[in-house]
């Protein structure tokens, strides 16, 4: 489904125009975030702006084969909008439901795509932020004011993945390939194809090409957990056998997933060589022993990065039906025909595939300017990894590592509604955190433990993000069910909150 060009609101060259809120993206959380607003604010103004064509943001970028979500759909759908089909969806599964969130709740007039964002500022002055736009499709320049800005853009930069410099990479004779840009020209029939990567996406790209190239071949570093199982919910399966609205299925079986998570996300910090061995024996359902031994056994606690569901275990099945190898070493350099490993093993490939992630996008690569001094992310420190220090009327969606990235949308949307509302409660025109007098000797730290959560695009831009402190109120938990207590929670009239 399409949002209709006609039903867009219009901008006027050289007229700036005024809203309460402006929401950046029109991704899961940007038309989360505007479902809140509409339904929780009615009286605010405010518009949507979304770089793509349409609305979606990972779902519409991605165009690679096989492209599917890597969580459930009942925690990575909205809480108020029921999820009725299988608990991995595929992106037009999700973009189809994005859709339908879109037209039920008229969204669209809010929406303007190919809206990209240049640079934003904030003027203590008149307590606005005034954001510098272009139309992509027809280069015109736009300016917007806003009270309030909403970063909903998501953390993929979408111009560019991440491929690492390897050496001779010019020398290779093929095509090479990154999944974030996938050419629609790509013919990959009876071809032999080399993917490079151990996560989710080279997971996903495997078992959806094996079947049309003439071989595929997994090259990985080191190897990432899984979890195998069937494309079902049985306990949504037994509730609508027995006809249960669809409504209290979706909030049954969302608490029912949301409680067994809790329990392994517990399990793999409290027992983490059972849980392992859980997960390992998960794939020995598939291949041999010595095979998983072999290539598909992490050096790393479980937790310690994502983990993916992998239906029906179909990567395994291919790997056990002969039509996947598996390679567990490190590249030396590309050659002519392939790449040549560490080991001294050449592979040969027509094509090869680098599904070796992408690169973190912070608040959207704009260019943030406060009271016409730059901006610097990195000298900020994180209020619930939300708000930031030094930077007023603004808050950040950035979702769970170990939980569906929409469970903190949900969340943080009804902060923002409640804030929206406490300020007008309180004449302010102007709202920012910082540190309180207890907070004075805080240490300040990376936004991430490395020892808690540690992949590589976070790894890669730690330098880049703001600073967290050692209390809970000056960093991101990344803790789902702690949070569903402590956001609605907040005092609105604490000491970290100063209004004007």
């Amino acid at each position: 489904m399409t949002v209709t060009e006609a039903s867009r609101p219009k901008s006027a060259p050289g007229k700036t125009e005024h809203f309460d809120v402006l929401i950046v993206g029109a991704g899961i959380s940007g038309v989360g975030g505007a479902y809140h607003l509409a339904t929780q604010c009615p009286g605010k103004t405010f518009v949507v702006l979304e770089g793509l064509e349409s609305f979606g943001g990972t779902w519409l970028m991605h165009r690679y084969p096989g492209i599917r979500s890597d969580s459930d759909l009942y925690t990575f759908g909205y809480r108020f909008k029921p999820w009725v089909g299988p608990p991995i969806a595929t992106a037009e599964e999700i973009l189809t439901y994005m859709g339908e969130v879109i037209d039920e709740n008229k969204l669209g007039q809010h929406i303007r795509y190919q809206h990209k964002i240049v640079s934003a500022e904030w003027s203590s002055k008149d307590n606005l932020w005034t954001i510098e736009a272009v139309r992509t499709d027809t280069n015109e320049d736009l300016r917007f004011t806003a009270n309030f800005l909403w970063m909903c853009q998501g953390y993929y930069r979408h111009s560019e993945g991440y491929t690492p410099e390897w050496k001779g990479m010019s020398d290779f004779k093929g095509r090479i390939v990154h999944p974030q840009t996938w050419p629609e020209d790509l013919d990959y029939k009876g071809k032999n194809v080399l993917v490079i990567g151990s996560g989710a996406t080279a997971a996903t790209i495997v078992p959806a090409m094996a079947d049309d190239c003439a071989h595929i071949t997994l090259l990985q570093r080191s190897p990432t957990y899984f979890i195998p199982g069937r494309n079902e919910n049985d306990l949504a399966n037994t509730l609508r056998q027995l006809e249960i609205d669809e409504t209290w299925i979706h909030e049954i079986v969302r608490r029912k997933v949301l409680f067994d998570q809790a329990e392994f996300t517990r399990r793999s910090f409290e027992e983490p060589e059972t849980v392992k061995q859980e997960l390992l024996a998960g794939v020995k359902m598939f291949l041999p022993e010595e095979v998983v031994n072999k290539h598909f056994t992490p050096s790393y606690r479980p937790w310690r990065q994502r983990i993916a569901f992998v239906p029906d275990g179909d990567i395994f099945q291919a790997a056990a039906k002969g039509k996947l190898s598996v390679e567990t070493d490190e590249i030396d350099r590309f050659t002519a025909k392939g790449i040549l490993l560490k080991s001294g093993k050449e592979l040969e490939a027509d094509i090869i595939i680098t599904a070796t992630g992408f690169n973190l996008s912070v608040l959207g690569d704009i260019a943030f300017t406060i009271d016409g001094k730059p901006l610097d992310f990195a000298n900020t420190v994180t209020y619930r990894g939300m708000m930031f220090t030094g930077v007023p009327n603004m808050v950040w969606i950035f979702g769970y590592f170990r939980a569906s990235w929409t469970l903190r949308a949900d969340l943080i949307g009804d902060f923002v509604c409640r804030l929206l509302k406490h300020m007008d409660e309180k004449g302010a025109s102007r709202v920012e955190v910082a540190l309180r007098p207890e907070d004075k000797d805080m240490p300040l730290l990376s936004w991430m433990d490395p020892e808690n959560f540690n992949p590589g695009y976070l790894m890669r831009s730690m330098h880049l993000l703001p600073k967290r402190g050692d209390k809970p109120e000056w960093q991101h938990t990344q803790d789902y069910w702690a949070e569903t207590k402590t956001l609605p929670a907040i005092d609105l009239d604490g000491k970290e909150f100063k209004y004007t």
